[in-house]
């Protein structure tokens, strides 16, 4: 740590290390509540969500959604001419889209009153104090009461024999490319690895997934594993399971990997490889030794369910206490803290439903307990399942893959969980959830008169479909 450019440390009412979608709107609502206040971020105002995750990623799975409609004209009388894409335009929309979301969030944080921005990377000196070095290397110290940390996950690189050789794509660096790859590898199958494997096919590359597991996506039931393994290669997607690669080196502008798949060697060639095989967490970069603070075996910050700590002055919220890292639950993080610290209420991580949705297309979206996981748990459960092309909707608009699941409580009745890979997968499963959160029987939602024809409507007749 370079020498600090004052030895009085400024000092703070609450400091948030980490500008996502946790500690932008904590800092603010500190602030707001009469807390001097500093948030120091790194890089870029918006975290992860913003600046590599969902607002880019979606921004450009839009654009490989048109080409692939594009492509499929002719399935609803219209002709169209050859597609093809212009990457650089792609890119250029997906980095407006990221400029207006970053430039609001990072105007509306300088306009907060009490609060100041600070850039820099931060370490903790002790339980109470940071050294925050900006990019000049100019240090400064400073101290709080209370430290909030929110400094995220990065892509993880996995150990693999010659790597470090290759010049890999990562989910960042991804989407800065200016020209479409002709032949993609990519190493992992899990939401990352889908996603961008989907878009990239969809954009007119060549796409190979790598899978070390027996499925795709490790958390899901087999049979939503199964189908969407299905639909990738129906677009067209090589996807090898139980493969791990071994050796990785290149050739020229060659990529080559060696796999080990059912036991046998088998050689790849690719014009880029994109490794997708998870993140790690932020934590080793702030010292957090320092603080107190402690971690897991995987270097996830642990917390209580009121997202204190070890040490009882600092809290750490969103993918950095590892569990689900999604930006909803980043936010809630937010909410709790600011429900327990401002508003003096009891709110906790207990009991909370962790919905989400894997932007594929057709989406996978999710909510609850996984049939699987009910079974673990040896509960009395019913499972109501039907295929996407039992509804009028998805029909009408020819969009038929994939299907609904639900899994009931016998007894109660009550939804435990449900599982929706066909159009709009996230928003039914946003329908179910407000089920589930107001405790409503099944029944409820097959009883309902929904508008027709929607895909609401659709809950009508899934839970019909119960399996015996």
């Amino acid at each position: 740590m370079p020498t600090a450019k004052s030895s009085q440390a400024a000092h703070y009412d609450a400091i948030v290390i980490g500008s996502g979608q946790a500690g932008t709107p904590l800092s603010q609502a500190l602030a707001a509540a009469g807390m001097r206040t500093a948030l120091v971020e790194r890089e870029h105002v918006g975290g992860t969500c913003i600046n590599e995750g969902c607002t880019p990623t979606k921004t450009m799975v839009a654009s490989g959604r048109v080409a692939y409609l594009a492509r499929r004209g002719a399935d609803y009388g219209v002709r169209t001419g050859p597609v093809r894409v212009d990457m650089l335009r792609v890119r250029k929309r997906k980095r407006d889209i990221v400029d207006l979301f970053r430039g609001g969030s990072q105007r509306r944080v300088e306009r907060t009153k009490n609060l100041d921005l600070l850039f820099g990377h931060a370490e903790f000196t002790g339980p109470s104090s940071i050294a925050v070095r900006d990019k000049k290397h100019t240090t400064r110290l400073l101290t709080a009461d209370r430290f909030f940390i929110n400094a995220g996950c990065r892509p993880a690189v996995p150990k693999i024999f010659g790597l470090d050789g290759v010049p890999f794509l990562d989910s960042t660096s991804v989407m800065e490319l200016n020209a479409v790859p002709e032949h993609l590898l990519v190493l992992g199958g899990g939401y990352i690895g889908l996603e961008f494997g989907q878009l990239f096919r969809r954009l007119g590359s060549r796409v190979t997934i790598v899978q070390s597991g027996p499925s795709l996506l490790a958390r899901e039931d087999p049979d939503v594993a199964s189908a969407v393994a299905d639909i990738l290669k129906e677009d067209g997607i090589q996807v090898l399971l139980d493969s791990r690669a071994e050796k990785a080196a290149r050739h020229g502008s060659r990529v080559h990997l060696k796999i080990r798949s059912g036991g046998k060697m088998r050689s790849l060639e690719g014009s880029h490889l994109l490794v997708a095989t998870g993140r790690i967490p932020n934590s080793d970069t702030l010292n957090l030794q320092a603080a107190g603070v402690s971690t897991d075996a995987r270097g996830f910050i642990e917390v209580n369910e009121k997202l204190q700590t070890t040490s009882k002055n600092v809290f750490a919220l969103g993918d950095i206490k590892g569990g689900s890292a999604f930006t909803h639950i980043s936010y809630d993080d937010f909410r709790i803290i600011r429900t327990n610290l401002i508003e003096k209420g009891n709110a906790s991580t207990t009991g909370r439903l962790v919905p989400y949705t894997v932007f594929i297309d057709p989406q996978l979206g999710r909510v609850g307990l996984s049939e699987t996981e009910a079974r673990e748990r040896n509960l009395e459960i019913r499972v109501a399942k039907m295929p996407m092309n039992y509804v009028a909707r998805a029909l009408e608009v020819d969009e038929t893959r994939g299907f609904m699941k639900a899994i009931v409580d016998k007894e109660s009745d009550q939804i435990l969980g449900a599982a929706v890979l066909g159009l709009e997968g996230g928003e039914i499963m946003s329908q179910i959830q407000i089920a589930m959160m107001g405790k409503l029987p099944y029944t409820v939602l097959q009883n309902a008169v929904f508008a027709h024809p929607t895909l609401s409507e659709s809950l009508n007749n899934l839970f019909g479909h119960f399996e015996q």
